[in-house]
């Protein structure tokens, strides 16, 4: 695996095959900058070439997960904004979008831990995530409303896949803050604990006793699920589990579970 990428504000370490992803800009509550939106890129991008991570935990430090885009210090250089908007034509996305959606491309499971704040591009963030395990007093929010805007950070796509488009036009439309609770029986949120980063963990632990390519297989059949007829998702299916029944850690995993052993992986092969 190449060397770790140089960042400002997000920090990332690596352990047991589990990365854990801090936005590190503590006193502004992690509000975004467009050196944090490449920072997440440059991140994510370097842990896709490590097959031998098995999960991503994100989170936040200090008072908070994150409080949306710092307005403030974006605006002072328009220029460098205009240019983030523009589209790659590669991917589709430009790096507003790309900072939320690259962690879609990360092959394992990736974890949000929400505590504090979580509102407009760290709500986007948070949506981004397989999982999101928050505090019950957390605040989330589609905070772009407030500003006579929109979540334009793949937000719409998260939202519309999480709840349903009522609750979806409710929340960008009235700008509502709610709690981790509130987020919880929307379906925003996974799990609620008063710890966020240890109950991630201990999901991650549990993620990586099963194989790594069929945990990876299975994100992407149900990411691609959504926008694929029923005719290609069951196409996708059989092909994936015709790779995976040909594959060694899928016979590691057999093996392991005829002899109630706890089964050792390799790492994972795409």
């Amino acid at each position: 695996m190449v060397a770790s990428p140089t960042t400002t504000h997000v920090s990332c370490t690596v352990e047991d095959g589990v990365a854990h992803v801090r936005l590190d800009r503590p006193s502004k509550l992690n509000a975004l900058t467009l050196e944090t939106l490449d920072d997440l890129i440059r991140t994510a991008r370097w842990l896709r070439t490590d097959r031998t991570l098995r999960a991503v935990i994100i989170s936040g430090e200090g008072d908070a997960f994150c409080a949306g885009l710092d307005f403030a210090t974006v605006l002072r250089k328009p220029g460098n904004v205009a240019r983030a908007f523009v589209p790659s034509p590669l991917r589709g996305t430009n790096t507003f979008q790309e900072a939320c959606w690259a962690w879609r491309r990360v092959p394992v499971p990736v974890i949000a831990a929400v505590h504090g704040h979580c509102y407009g591009g760290g709500l986007q963030i948070a949506l981004a995530a397989d999982f999101r395990i928050a505090t019950p007093d957390s605040k989330w929010s589609v905070l772009e409303g407030r500003w006579g805007l929109i979540p334009d950070m793949s937000g719409v796509r998260s939202l519309s896949e999480l709840v349903g488009l009522d609750v979806a036009k409710k929340l960008t439309m009235t700008a509502e803050i709610v709690s981790g609770k509130e987020a919880r029986d929307l379906g925003l949120v996974t799990d609620l604990d008063a710890d966020p980063v240890a109950a991630a963990e201990a999901l991650a632990a549990s993620l990586t006793s099963r194989s790594p390519d069929a945990v990876a297989a299975a994100k992407r059949l149900f990411d691609g699920a959504r926008t694929s007829s029923a005719r290609r998702t069951f196409a996708r299916e059989r092909l994936e589990q015709l790779y995976l029944l040909a594959i060694r850690n899928t016979r590691v995993a057999r093996e392991a579970a005829f002899a109630k052993v706890v089964p050792t992986f390799g790492p994972r092969s795409r």
